[in-house]
């Protein structure tokens, strides 16, 4: 059967996409691909990071075509979903930015390891003025190498809780960092 895909609904162009229809997919991805962009771009402030969001949010619309089940409309559905990509990216982005602050140098000039001293040192203060069970669980992972399962059962709270705890001590770490470095 042919389409006017252009003439479609977006929720009709779904129902296409799921019976495996390549053009359909194509629509979707013509009409929605700009302004996606546009959100993930305001979001990340980098154009690669953006394209790479939208380009996995496409990939897991296809992937996951037949499992889809929205409830919303079809864009409230893909923008909620860029949501959780560009979270993820966000995320994944603070915590090799940590990896980085607490590696080990490999050969510094004396400028660079009384820098690295004292941020060092400006990290190990934001540490300390963390909440409690925050700073707990940042301790636990990162200067104790604890996996997420195991701070769960020392500390006797969910592994989301955890994930949350976490979440919320680097954010805390990058905005007070943030706001040091853009004085």
């Amino acid at each position: 059967m042919m389409h006017n895909y252009s003439a479609l609904t977006p929720e009709a162009l779904l129902a296409l996409v799921q019976q495996d229809d390549a053009q359909a997919f194509e629509e979707l991805y013509k009409r929605y691909w700009f302004r996606l962009l546009i959100s993930a771009h305001k979001r990340l402030g980098q154009r690669e990071a953006a394209e790479e969001a939208v380009q996995t949010l496409f990939e897991s619309l296809w992937k996951n075509r037949r499992q889809i089940h929205i409830i919303t409309s079809l864009e409230n559905y893909l923008f909620a979903s860029l949501r959780y990509i560009v979270l993820k990216m966000m995320y994944q982005r603070t915590m090799i930015s940590m990896e980085e602050i607490h590696a080990e140098p490999v050969q510094e000039s004396p400028e660079q390891e009384l820098f690295s001293r004292d941020l060092h040192g400006l990290i190990q203060q934001i540490i300390e003025r963390l909440p409690e069970r925050c700073r707990q669980v940042y301790q636990l992972s990162r200067e104790e190498m604890k996996t997420h399962r195991e701070i769960a059962q020392l500390m006797g709270i969910s592994e989301k809780t955890v994930e949350n705890q976490l979440t919320k001590a680097l954010r805390i770490i990058k905005t007070h960092l943030h706001h040091l470095f853009s004085l």
